[in-house]
């Protein structure tokens, strides 16, 4: 009795953050839902053979792989000799510390950067261009975190240690440097959020990958504004009509139409 007594106390508290670090997933086995994300993703993937041998995309991320497990077994050196080779081979810059999760896409391959202290959740898919980058020469988190099932379009730039939130799709050459709630759309320089959660669509079983499908608030606005001129002009033209109906009257009752004309414009344009 003593003995268990003992042994429940001196046994440390289980933290399951530190327990999941401890057990990383069989690197096998992430290259191969690395390889077989592909197929649901882009549609001129025929195969896995040939996603493995033609998708530079997927060469970056096996040699970030490997320099990861490199970085985390204090291999620094080896690590970062091993992420250069593959930035040279295939034009995707990852630092092997940071850290991605399940069933990353990157589509193109080509420009994207992922800085040192970035952490990409699961089911995350970057175009071509990407950034991931920092905003301080200070050490520590300053690269941004991206949660699971994030669409980031191409030439788009996410800047400092900020967080996207899951299902967050970011428009094509967008410049983030605020944190987004989940399940929203942003897009502009700076991004902005243009469609919140509950005006997305929803792909069921599958990944949200239409990020092209956008509003534009700027033609919105636009047309919101064309509608208000045309109908201060209407409502113009039908007191100009009274004012020459009433051109009988007295000098005095033209007056006080014309000011109410006058001052009816400037209401409208101050509700403006």
């Amino acid at each position: 009795m003593t003995d268990a007594v003992d042994m429940r106390v001196s046994d440390p508290p289980s933290n399951p953050l530190a327990d999941a670090e401890l057990r990383l997933p069989s690197l096998l086995q992430l290259i191969k839902e690395d390889v077989g994300c592909v197929r649901l993703r882009d549609p001129a993937a025929r195969s896995e053979l040939e996603t493995l041998l033609t998708y530079p995309g997927v060469h970056a991320l096996i040699w970030h792989r490997i320099a990861h497990r490199l970085w985390r077994a204090d291999w620094k050196f080896a690590a970062r000799l091993l992420s250069w080779l593959g930035r040279f081979l295939t034009n995707v810059d990852i630092h092997p510390a940071a850290r991605i999760g399940h069933r990353f896409f990157i589509d193109h391959g080509a420009g994207v950067v992922i800085g040192e202290t970035a952490e990409v959740g699961n089911d995350v898919t970057l175009y071509h261009g990407v950034t991931l980058g920092g905003t301080s020469w200070s050490p520590g988190k300053r690269h941004p975190t991206l949660e699971d099932r994030v669409v980031v379009g191409a030439g788009a730039k996410i800047l400092g240690p900020i967080t996207i939130g899951r299902g967050t799709r970011v428009g094509a050459n967008s410049v983030v440097i605020d944190g987004t709630p989940p399940e929203v759309t942003v897009v502009g320089i700076p991004a902005r959020v243009v469609r919140p959660e509950i005006g997305h669509r929803r792909v069921v079983g599958r990944i949200d990958l239409d990020h092209h499908l956008m509003p534009d608030p700027v033609g919105e606005a636009i047309s919101v504004v064309l509608d208000r001129i045309e109908f201060l002009e209407a409502r113009l033209a039908h007191m100009q009509k009274r004012l020459r109906e009433g051109s009988g009257t007295g000098r005095e009752d033209r007056d006080a139409a014309a000011l109410c004309v006058v001052a009816t414009m400037q209401s409208e344009g101050s509700r403006q």
